[in-house]
């Protein structure tokens, strides 16, 4: 199959990236493991940052100055202004294709404060903003007839030297072997906290496969080490209670009913007072108990509903007992402001880029505004690279039909499920909040033996229509590079900086304001530092 551009990953990224490509006579191809409503993208639900006007509380420069701050010093202010500077036009674009912001008394696109920031510039929709963006995005691209193949996994990418030409996938329905090739690839896969299985907010979607095989085909990664981890899920689900739920008023309080940590704070600074609690036996509760109660039922109903379901807890009357999840992933495919990755025709978006702006710790808010602001400059750098590229269909790749035979063959059967778990519940120990040599290297060592474990493993179901046990097989050997990646990354960085925290480096050294980088180079991940530009 031919395509002008190839879009990998259909969450806000993957769509707003299809639409800012899209012109006349332009084939745009959206693949996807799963369907686009399904994405990540539904996880942000508090709302998307932007300075609508200058006020006495709010300016471009504060914006700018929260989100540096929040970095830890290892952003770019060049790129972080840029982002800043479009954040009006961005929310301008989306109100105009229809996304259905709150409004407030006014009939203005309501905003709300969220932790971290100096002002009220969280634009809303009620607590189903990414849901809700997602869908109109979605809708977007169907009317501009957008091509979509979803349940399509990703094996590999076709390369020839430094050039990207197209993807190899698995179509998960029947198990054949598809090649796409394409003038340009955007890469809008997601992140990596999904891996932290069982101690996470993200879907079961949310693998970092798509990550580890551009890594091994040469791109650059970075700032891997920095995982954040949101302050409040559910207790027993990971479900995720918005952070607007604490905008709204909402307090963190111990089991004697006291609040120990200003809730409005950045987030690594509110999940390490949550979790110092937790590992001390005690429990934590969000109490939004002195809200009124036609306020939650306007603002917070996806959080109202989700504490019922998960917990049979009324927000209104009762405190919901909470934990820190892996949530969102700061590093990823190191790329420039226009979105260029270090191979040619490859091109990034979304939470698996590393676009220097998020640093050691993102804003909530930010990441839904860096979304579509690098979704943006990916689809017009990835049109602008059609006239210099000519397809090639001669390249030669990995026999995947004999990989697969080869794994559905092996007699050793082992049990992902249960193999997941233990290995999610060694990466929150290890790699969670806190972090300290000797748990990292314990667990670089569980993670070499169970890595040589599955490449002599199979799995139960040999069935060759939808089978789903192999998908999770496939994804759960990458799952386990990307952790080693995560783990020689955070024993590289001797400091403590945003949602990096080491309990054997406290401070932060200023030899380490500097972002990491990971190369794939003969077969050994490399790593060394360098400015954030």
């Amino acid at each position: 199959m031919i395509t002008d551009i190839l879009v990998i990953g259909s969450g806000a990224a993957g769509l707003t990236a299809a639409l800012e490509s899209k012109r006349d006579n332009i084939r745009v191809t959206v693949v996807s493991k799963c369907y686009p409503t399904n994405s990540q993208t539904c996880q942000a639900q508090g709302g998307i940052n932007a300075v609508l006007e200058t006020t006495e509380d709010d300016s471009i420069e504060k914006f700018i100055e929260d989100t540096f701050i929040a970095s830890k010093g290892i952003a770019s202010k060049g790129s972080i202004k840029k982002m800043c500077q479009s954040s009006k036009d961005i929310i301008t674009w989306l109100d105009d294709i229809a996304v259905p912001f709150s409004r407030d008394e006014q009939n203005s696109i309501a905003q709300r404060k969220f932790g971290g920031t100096k002002a009220k510039r969280t634009c809303y929709s009620s607590d189903y903003t990414g849901l809700k963006i997602l869908h109109t995005l979605y809708d977007q691209c169907i009317k501009n007839k957008i091509e979509f193949l979803n349940e399509y996994f990703l094996l590999d990418f076709i390369k020839e030297d430094e050039n990207i030409y197209g993807a190899v996938f698995l179509d998960i329905k029947t198990l054949e072997i598809i090649k796409i090739y394409a003038k340009s690839v955007i890469l809008a896969s997601g992140g990596y906290a999904g891996i932290y299985e069982n101690n996470t907010t993200n879907s079961s979607f949310t693998t970092s496969e798509a990550l580890v095989k551009i890594y091994k085909n040469g791109a650059t990664l970075s700032n891997l080490e920095f995982v954040q981890f949101h302050p409040t899920a559910i207790e027993g689900s990971n479900t995720l209670i918005s952070e607007s739920a604490r905008a709204e008023g909402g307090f963190l309080v111990d089991e004697k009913g006291n609040r120990f940590i200003d809730e409005l704070k950045p987030r690594d600074e509110v999940s390490r007072a949550i979790s110092e609690k937790l590992l001390k036996n005690e429990k934590v509760f969000l109490d939004l108990r002195h809200l009124d109660e036609k306020l939650i039922d306007e603002l917070l109903p996806q959080e109202k509903q989700l504490a019922k379901t998960f917990k049979d807890i009324d927000i209104s009357k009762e405190l919901l007992p909470i934990v820190s999840a892996a949530h969102y992933s700061m590093g990823g495919v190191l790329c420039d402001e226009n979105a260029k990755t270090s191979l040619k025709n490859l091109f990034v978006c979304g939470e698996c880029a590393q676009g220097n702006i998020h640093g050691a710790n993102r804003l909530g808010g930010n990441s839904l505004l860096e979304v579509i602001y690098l979704a943006k400059k990916a689809g017009n750098s990835a049109f602008q690279n059609l006239q210099r590229v000519t397809i090639k269909e001669d390249i030669k790749t990995v026999d995947f039909e004999k990989s697969i035979e080869n794994i559905l063959s092996n007699e050793n059967i082992i049990n992902v499920s249960k193999e997941k778990k233990e290995f999610g519940e060694k990466l929150f120990k290890s790699l969670g909040v806190f972090k300290d040599e000797s748990n990292m290297k314990t667990l670089l060592s569980y993670l070499e033996e169970l890595e040589q474990r599955l490449k002599v493993s199979t799995i139960e179901d040999k069935s060759r229509v939808y089978n789903k046990s192999l998908i999770e097989f496939l994804e759960f050997k990458e799952s386990v590079y990307m952790a080693k990646l995560i783990a020689k990354c955070a024993l590289e960085r001797k400091e403590s900086r945003g949602a990096h925290f080491r309990s054997d480096f406290k401070e932060q050294k200023e030899e380490f304001e500097k972002i990491s980088i990971v190369k794939y180079e003969k077969e050994q991940d490399i790593i060394s530092y360098e400015d954030a530009v």
